[in-house]
């Protein structure tokens, strides 16, 4: 198979770090890089989220956000749910994610 030449720039001091881990790994950079290549291909994303730091939380955001889901929960007939039936929807969903 052909090699090819991939040049990123990055932090002197982030380098050295991400070298050392490698290292720990018992592979080098450049092995990482093309674990991290192959993985995004085989997987069609990035195989780690990515996200933004949260923004401040507001009361005004907060009431939004509470008014959005009561108005699904209603959407989805399941405004009506008591605390017991929520519950016991919450530890089916537990036990689920155990098997």
């Amino acid at each position: 198979m052909a090699q090819a030449t991939f040049s990123v720039r990055m932090d002197e001091v982030l380098k050295k770090q991400f070298d050392g881990l490698c290292q720990e790994f018992g592979m080098n950079a450049s092995t990482a890089i093309n674990v991290f290549a192959r993985a995004v291909v085989r997987q069609r994303r990035i195989p780690f989220e990515i996200s933004s730091p949260e923004a401040d939380i507001t009361r005004e955001g907060a009431m939004q956000a509470f008014m959005a889901l009561r108005a699904q929960a209603k959407d989805n007939g399941v405004a009506d749910m008591s605390l017991d039936d929520i519950n016991k929807e919450i530890n089916l969903a537990r036990m689920e994610a155990d098997e």
